[in-house]
């Protein structure tokens, strides 16, 4: 589908990035926000680590469902759907600040980010050609990935600055994204939807439980970069000492996130995506390492080791991001890219979810230099993963 020029000029491309940008500022600003509203209202440490954790595991379940719903109802529907349930329940948070309120919308909230996660990559896979589909996908990482990097540092500073309900308003932003998802339905193909299982006859060779086991590896290895990526973004203002350079570390990892995320997809198009897999993988090791050794000292953390650390993780974080969903296409036929979208968003969150509790029992039970260590040998486990050839590509892939 997909012609020369720029990517973001490719039909489509502009209002998925439109739409996601919209629909993820909404999601990061109140990531930091919400779990603060609850303890203005009461709640506890526990209550407020609950407020994101209801939202990721609503989130993952509406993933599971979102590819069906696609095929279902079309994309116009569920997108304009999606985003409501993202954007409008942030705003009723100036109503109540007690942890039952805040749990709820947060539930509401995890089905429309659930229904934006899965849309966003499967459209991405639908608008390009899979010559330039490793470009897209950097694009379209570079539109999810500038709205962390802004608001969620700035989310706490607009609510303690000026006042909450400034957060709550931005926090509606994906409705704004409805008209760009509009035009995104509009240039979708027919042939980008999952077929109807009565339009056509099932291919015996292609089932959906082949699928999922050539889902499994790329699902795996996003797996566990985002488990050190999630143990790092929840933990770090606990293990450095100085909030300046803590701010600074996890401002660097966005950055060189972002940026390897955007980029590494035109090297993957011309290269392919082996050669760039195989040295992410142990370089997240490296980099979860180097981060555990620069806060082992309980006289404060080694500041220029730690600033490195964090860059080395945030290129394997972002790099990886774009290389697995790029294999998630790749390992299916066209009429799974839903479903290859659906589980890699899946393993995704998943993996979040995993570094913030796990990383955060070990800790208690050891050290955060145990727990960063063990998250680090986690990630370097899956590198015989990343040494396997891949197979042939799927028909229609």
């Amino acid at each position: 589908m997909s012609a020369g020029g720029p990517i973001w000029r490719q039909p489509g491309m502009a209002p998925l990035m439109a739409m996601s940008c919209a629909g993820f500022s909404g999601y990061a600003i109140l990531l930091t926000v919400a779990p603060l509203w609850a303890v203005e209202g009461g709640a506890g440490t526990a209550g407020a680590g609950l407020v994101n954790g209801v939202l990721l595991l609503f989130t993952v379940l509406t993933q599971l469902f979102v590819p069906r719903a696609l095929r279902t109802l079309g994309w116009a529907p569920v997108l304009t759907v999606g985003l409501l349930l993202l954007g409008v329940p942030g705003v009723l948070l100036t109503l109540s600040d007690d942890l039952c309120v805040v749990l709820a919308v947060s539930a509401v909230r995890g089905v429309g980010f659930g229904v934006l996660t899965v849309t966003g990559s499967a459209a991405v896979a639908g608008l390009v050609d899979a010559r330039r589909r490793g470009e897209a996908i950097g694009a379209y990482g570079l539109a999810v990935a500038a709205p962390n990097l802004v608001l969620l540092p700035a989310g706490p500073w607009l609510a303690e600055s000026l006042g909450y309900w400034v957060a709550f308003v931005v926090s509606a932003l994906p409705v704004a994204g409805i008209p760009a998802a509009l035009r995104l339905a509009s240039v979708l193909r027919p042939d980008t939807q999952e077929p109807h299982p009565a339009a056509e006859s099932p291919d015996p060779h292609d089932p959906a439980s082949a699928a999922y086991v050539r889902l499994l590896r790329p699902m795996l290895l996003l797996l566990t970069v985002t488990l050190a990526g999630g143990a790092l973004v929840t933990f770090t203002p606990q293990m450095v000492d100085r909030p300046s350079v803590a701010a600074g570390g996890l401002l660097l990892m966005g950055l060189a996130s972002a940026l390897s995320r955007w980029r590494i997809g035109v090297l993957a198009d011309r290269h392919g995506v082996h050669r760039l897999l195989v040295p992410l993988v142990p370089l997240t090791g490296v980099g979860m390492a180097l981060v555990a050794w620069s806060v082992a000292d309980s006289d404060g953390a080694r500041v220029g080791s730690f600033l490195v650390a964090m860059l080395l993780v945030g290129l394997s974080y972002g790099g990886l991001q774009n290389l697995t969903l790029l294999m998630s296409f790749t390992a299916v036929s066209r009429r799974h890219h839903h479903l290859a979208s659906a589980v890699w968003n899946v393993g995704f969150d998943a993996g979040t979810a995993l570094g913030s509790v796990a990383v955060g029992v070990i800790a208690e039970l050891t050290s955060f230099t145990t727990a960063l260590l063990v998250a680090g040998a986690i990630a370097v486990a899956t590198l015989p993963l990343a040494l396997r050839r891949p197979g042939s590509p799927r028909v229609g892939a």
